[in-house]
C-alpha cells in the first residue's frame, strides 16, 4: 500500500498517514480500542490510492465512516477534539527518524514475551506519557530507556529484564536459530508462523518441504524410506532388522532412518543462515535433538531447540481430524487411521527430548504455547546476557 500523506490544512506541513494516530483520536472520541482500530483501518483503506490529503478532508472522510455507525455524540466527541495530534518523532541510532507507532511498539513488546494486552496497555501508558511531557521527539536509546522502566514499575523486574535482553539481542547482530519439532498435528507450523510474526523473521523452512525436494532428486527405489510418512518409515526398513524390535523401537528406528537422511539439507539450511548472520527458524517432525549434533556451533549464535507436544490422545486426534476439514490435501483419514503410530512416535520425541533436556512446551492454545516458546527463547539469550540498562540503552549503542 503506497503512503498516503496528510497535509496541514493552516500551514501546510505533510507528515505520513499514521493509522496509529487517528485511532488514538477515536478513542478519544469514546470508541473502544478495537473498534477504533478497525475504523481506522477502514480510513487507510479508503485512501490506498490517493497520495495526499488534507487534515480537513481525511477529518470529512473520517465523520463519514463515523455517521453510517455511530450516532451523533460520538461523531461531536470527535470533530471536537481538534486537529489531528502530531506525530512524536524518535531519531534511531543512524539519526532516522520516524513517527512513533503504538502499534509498532507493541508488537516489539510482544517480542520479549509479553501477551498482547500487555503489550497494547503498556504502549499506551508511554504514549501518554509522552503526550503528557508535550515530546515532540526522543532517541530511539531514551525510549527504550522508559519503556524499560514503564515494564519494570507496572509488570516487575523480570519482564523488564527480559525486553533489555531482547533489545541488547536487537543490536548484537548475532544469529538466531529456532528448532521446532514434534509429532504429526502437534501445531508446529501454525506455532512457528505465530513466533516468526512477533520476532520479524522472515526465513522459516519446513522439514516436510526439504522432504518432497530429496523425494524430488532420489527415486523409491534408492531410498524407499524416504517415500514414506515418518510414522510409517518403519515399514520400508530391512525385514531383518523390522522384525528385530518391538512395534514401537520399528517406528522409532522407521523415523531415525528418515531423520538421518533428512539430516544432510537441514544442516546446509542451518549453516547458511550462520553464515549470513540471519534469523531462521526450522520446523517439522525431522527437527530431532540429534540434529544439534550437526551444527557448528558459533559463539555467539543462540540455538534454540524445543519439542511441541499435544499431551492429550483426543486433542490430537481433534487437531488431525481438524485438519481434514481445512486441509483435505493433507489426507486426515491417514493420520486417523494411524493415530496410534503417530502416538507412539510422540513418545518417542518426548523422550528423546527430555532425555536431551530439551524444553518440552505442550500446545494446548496457541497464544499460551506463543508465549512459552518466546520466554524460551529470551532466556536462551538471557544466558549470554551480562549488560546494565545504562550499556543496553546507551545513545552510543
Amino acid at each position: 500500500m503506497a503512503k498516503t500523506l496528510v497535509i496541514n490544512s493552516s500551514d501546510g506541513t505533510k507528515v505520513p498517514f499514521l493509522r496509529g494516530i487517528l485511532t488514538r483520536s477515536l478513542v478519544d472520541a469514546g470508541l473502544n480500542f478495537d473498534v477504533a482500530y478497525k475504523l481506522a483501518s477502514s480510513v487507510r483503506q479508503s485512501l490506498s490510492d490517493v497520495d495526499e490529503i488534507t487534515t480537513n478532508r481525511l477529518k470529512e472522510t473520517t465523520v463519514e465512516l463515523l455517521q453510517t455507525s455511530f450516532d451523533q455524540k460520538v461523531v461531536d466527541n470527535y470533530l471536537s477534539s481538534g486537529h489531528l495530534p502530531d506525530p512524536i518523532m524518535v531519531i534511531d541510532r543512524d539519526g532516522q527518524s520516524t513517527a512513533f507507532s503504538r502499534a509498532q511498539h507493541s508488537h516489539c513488546l510482544e517480542s520479549c514475551g509479553l501477551s498482547a494486552t500487555e503489550a497494547k496497555l503498556a504502549s499506551k501508558h508511554i504514549y501518554q506519557h509522552l503526550l503528557e511531557k508535550e515530546v515532540t521527539e526522543i532517541s530511539s536509546a531514551e525510549l527504550g530507556y522508559l519503556t524499560y522502566v514503564c515494564l519494570r514499575a507496572n509488570l516487575g523486574k523480570e519482564v523488564a529484564r527480559r525486553y533489555m535482553v531482547w533489545v541488547d539481542f536487537t543490536h548484537s547482530g548475532r544469529p538466531l536459530v529456532l528448532l521446532l519439532g514434534g509429532t504429526t498435528g502437534c501445531g508446529k507450523s501454525t506455532i512457528a508462523t505465530e513466533v516468526a510474526h512477533r520476532l520479524g523473521i522472515v526465513r522459516t523452512q519446513s522439514t516436510d518441504m526439504l522432504r518432497e525436494v530429496m523425494r524430488m532428486m532420489i527415486p523409491k527405489r534408492l531410498a524407499p524410506v524416504l517415500h514414506t510418512s515418518s510414522f510409517d518409515a518403519w515399514r520400508s526398513l530391512p525385514d531383518k532388522f523390522a522384525n528385530q524390535a518391538d512395534a514401537e523401537e520399528r517406528i522409532a528406528d522407521g523415523y531415525r532412518a528418515q531423520m538421518e537422511l533428512l539430516s544432510v539439507p537441514c544442516e546446509a539450511v542451518i549453516q547458511r543462515a550462520l553464515k549470513e548472520r540471519v534469523a531462521l527458524i526450522l520446523e517439522g517432525i525431522h527437527v530431532h535433538p540429534a540434529l544439534l549434533n550437526y551444527i557448528d556451533r558459533r559463539e555467539d549464535a543462540i540455538i534454540i531447540p524445543i519439542m511441541l507436544a499435544v499431551l492429550k490422545q483426543d486433542n490430537l486426534q481433534k487437531r488431525l481430524r481438524g485438519r481434514g476439514q481445512t486441509a483435505p490435501e493433507r489426507d486426515s483419514e491417514k493420520h486417523l487411521t494411524n493415530f496410534n503410530h503417530i502416538w507412539a512416535l510422540q513418545s518417542f520425541l518426548l523422550s528423546e527430548a527430555d532425555r536431551n533436556r530439551i524444553p518440552i512446551i505442550a500446545n494446548d492454545d496457541k497464544e499460551k504455547a506463543s508465549a512459552h516458546v518466546m520466554k524460551a527463547i529470551i532466556d536462551a539469550m538471557e544466558e549470554k546476557f551480562s549488560g546494565t540498562p545504562s550499556t543496553v540503552f546507551s545513545h552510543d549503542k
